[in-house]
């Protein structure tokens, strides 16, 4: 009797499992008729580049949570899934294989990193998922990969940026120190590329792991090259060791960071060695500062607070990369039933659509989408960000 009760039981407990999933997903679907279209999200949400991936996550959340409360894609309310990475590329293939073969998702917002991006590229290109990534290497859209677009600015106009401030200000023998990933090698590429078209002559490179601790031997070999500026290339936590290296060794010269490191974090770690640094970035680090006619700022103020209010939390540029990312592939998606091919040649006709990292224009030959004017140069000054001249 306790056998057949039991077994009974079982019977019950997996009717009730079925009957709860099908109630969530009507639950999702239920304000229209219509099934939701999932949108996969792959993140670094821990580990050591969570300071990216956690405020996208977060973004993509907030952004979904709004165009859902204005009714969604034509009826259909958007339902995320997502995965952490940890800013392993092994995990990135693992997650987008699971989004696009289990998950069935209409699009993937992510990864986080470039190397994580790159890994992930071959799995949507083959399942032709539209994939926007929220990492800056430049490899990630060139060559065009027809299925692969990115939110986060371009390393070129991160370098020219760079570049043409320190043209400005008589600097011409730079020394440029990058991580030793994909990120960093794109950079090196580009600070390579663009120096003799700025004036500048790169008088010592050097290079450091993604976990190094003490940058101390490769700025010494980078003093005796007498550089009027230092550029390091790379994501917390190794630019910040570089900041702190530099400010013991009494190297009185201005250090150039890249937009990598463009996050209230990177102060945190670097502490009063922070003090001076000079980086390009998004606007929304100053979007208080911005003139009223700029047609970002009021982008950038609305998302900020509502950011903020909902996570209790500084906003940031990483954020914005998901936050744009969703809201691109929601004006790609309208009108296509969620047909992926319609989608992806929607998404290279955006034009003029003003987000948090600038104003997107997308093509057939550019899927990136921004301007160098998706840009600005600013400074470290007494903890927190000011604009450059």
């Amino acid at each position: 009797m306790l056998k057949i009760n039991k077994r009974r039981f079982i019977a019950l407990a997996t009717a009730m499992v079925i009957a709860a999933g099908i109630l969530c997903v009507t639950t999702v679907s239920g304000q229209t008729g219509k099934a939701p279209f999932k949108i996969g999200g792959i993140f670094s949400i821990t580990g050591p580049a969570s300071f990216l991936g956690d405020p996208e996550r977060k973004s993509m959340d907030l952004a979904i949570d709004r165009i859902n409360a204005n009714g969604g894609i034509d009826g259909h309310m958007l339902e995320a899934i997502i995965y952490d990475t940890e800013g392993d590329p092994s995990r990135a293939v693992m997650n987008a294989r699971r989004l696009v073969t289990r998950d069935r998702v209409t699009a993937i917002i992510g990864p986080s990193l470039t190397p994580t991006s790159l890994a992930a590229i071959p799995v949507a290109e083959r399942a032709r998922v539209p994939l926007i990534s929220c990492a800056a290497g430049n490899r990630i859209t060139e060559p065009i990969k027809p299925w692969i677009f990115k939110t986060a600015q371009s390393d070129i106009h991160a370098v020219s940026s760079i570049y043409g401030h320190m043209r400005d200000n008589g600097i011409e023998n730079v020394a440029i120190i990058t991580v030793s990933d994909s990120f960093g090698e794109s950079g090196r590429d580009q600070l390579i590329a663009q120096a003799d078209d700025y004036g500048i002559k790169i008088v010592a490179q050097e290079n450091f792991g993604i976990s190094d601790t003490d940058m101390t031997a490769q700025l010494t070999n980078m003093r005796r090259g007498n550089p009027d500026a230092i550029v390091c290339w790379g994501t917390n936590p190794g630019p910040a060791v570089v900041a702190r290296n530099v400010n013991q060794l009494g190297l009185d010269i201005p250090l150039y960071q890249s937009h990598g490191v463009a996050s209230p974090r990177f102060i945190a770690l670097a502490g009063a060695s922070a003090e001076g640094i000079r980086l390009p970035t998004g606007k929304i680090l100053v979007a208080d500062l911005l003139p009223d006619d700029d047609p970002q700022k009021q982008v950038l103020l609305d998302y900020i607070e509502a950011y903020e209010k909902r996570f209790n939390e500084p906003a940031s540029s990483f954020g914005g990369y998901a936050y744009d990312a969703v809201n691109l592939l929601a004006e790609a998606m309208k009108g296509t039933g969620g047909d992926q091919n319609k989608i992806r040649d929607n998404f290279e006709n955006i034009k003029g659509h003003v987000g948090i990292s600038g104003e997107f224009n997308f093509s057939e030959t550019n899927h990136n989408g921004l301007a160098p004017d998706a840009f600005v140069m600013i400074e470290i000054k007494d903890g927190t960000w000011a604009l450059l001249d």
